[in-house]
């Protein structure tokens, strides 16, 4: 920013346009008009570009991680709830026991 622009007043419905967006722009998947109207958008808002490197950075350590692995009173547990008990053996489901 240069001494004759003014500075940025933060506007919370502006920025709201935006918030369903931060995904699809994330991912790259973000029309190119769009795209524009929102980095513009952040070149001037501080706290839109927060937002953005964070959702960011959370999503990018939510894929580093392992998924979970459920114990098997709970894994036989779901089985019978979902009523897919028989495809439930010896503590592995169906797919478990074919990878080993």
């Amino acid at each position: 920013m240069n001494a004759a622009e003014p500075p940025h007043v933060h506007n919370p419905e502006n920025c709201r346009r935006y918030l369903g967006s931060l995904g699809d722009y994330i991912e790259g998947t973000l029309g190119t008009e769009l795209c524009q109207e929102l980095e513009s958008h952040m070149a001037v808002c501080e706290n839109c570009r927060v937002v953005v490197n964070t959702l960011a950075r959370t999503i990018t350590l939510y894929r580093q991680m392992p998924a979970p692995e459920l114990p098997n009173a709970v894994k036989e547990r779901l089985f019978a709830v979902l009523d897919l008990k028989p495809f439930f053996h010896n503590g592995a489901s169906a797919e478990e026991q074919q990878a080993e």
